[in-house]
């Protein structure tokens, strides 16, 4: 069922409902703490800027955005109503604490990375960006999403390890162990922009946009179904479970992006124990 067709009130978010008057209202449908996705809706034809900076919003008035892993606290919503009343929320954020490991006694040769490897990884971040760039009039953003797989959750968003002292790059996914050749089915409708079959550290690796700025990426694939330009709808299988690129064993890491900011896909599905008892 479509975010605009209801009010949903998820046992895992916080809906809040912000009325100024009977024509000008707010719906926010998500956590609100670091690193989540939010969906909104608001009059159509309501204005609409997230601490200065105007957002894409559909002809039915629904858009999105997020909050970062280390978000700040305090920000501010600006809803400029089609009958020219302005409305302005602040936003509290809760903080998330994240799981951080230390390893030391690493070598310097291990630390020192490969020139050729790093030309390769710039090359292969450069089509993600330009991937999840992308702006498109699709409204998939806004269905109830499911999860790309089931199973044992292995790799928690954020997360992060600090090798020698030096933190190494946050992990910005959640991580479902499964045998490779288990088959991951698209999260929401949407239309795949990138599909390449090896990537240095990702290996297989999809992104299938929902929209909006709101795309998902999934890592580490043995084999591909789609190409780019494909038309996706919600359950479709899109690619098989892999350990390909920079990993230590089959698994699938989905990942959920507003744009060029990445975010905690838990924030968006039904909690996982609860889909593994159903």
């Amino acid at each position: 069922m479509s975010l605009l067709s209801k009010i949903v009130t998820p046992l895992a978010a916080l809906t809040l409902l912000f009325t100024v008057n009977a024509s000008a209202q707010i719906q926010l449908t998500g956590k609100m703490e670091q690193g989540a996705l939010i969906r909104a809706m608001v009059e159509p034809g309501t204005q609409v800027f997230l601490n200065g900076k105007a957002l894409k919003v559909t002809p039915e008035g629904a858009f999105a955005f997020g909050f970062s892993r280390e978000a700040e606290l305090k920000q501010e919503l600006k809803l400029v109503y089609p009958d020219g009343l302005t409305q302005i929320k602040p936003l509290s954020i809760k903080t998330k604490e994240y799981k951080i490991d230390r390893v030391n006694g690493i070598s310097k040769k291990i630390m020192k990375p490969d020139p050729k490897a790093v030309e390769r990884s710039r090359k292969d971040s450069k089509q993600v960006r330009a991937a999840r760039s992308q702006f498109s009039e699709i409204e998939s953003f806004t269905q109830d999403f499911i999860w790309p797989l089931t199973g044992r959750i292995s790799g928690v968003y954020g997360s992060q390890r600090v090798y020698n002292g030096k933190p190494g790059n946050p992990h910005y996914g959640v991580d479902v162990a499964a045998k490779t050749g288990t088959v991951v089915v698209a999260p929401a409708d949407g239309v795949i922009s990138l599909s390449v079959a090896d990537m240095f550290y990702s290996g297989g690796t999809i992104i299938l946009d929902h929209g909006y700025g709101v795309s998902s990426s999934f890592l580490h694939l043995s084999k591909l179904y789609v190409k780019d330009g494909e038309v996706i709808k919600q359950g479709q299988a899109i690619a098989e479970v892999g350990a390909t690129g920079r990993v230590t064993g089959p698994h699938l890491d989905w990942r959920v992006n507003w744009y060029q900011m990445r975010l905690d896909p838990v924030t968006i599905v039904p909690n996982m124990a609860e889909v593994l008892k159903k």
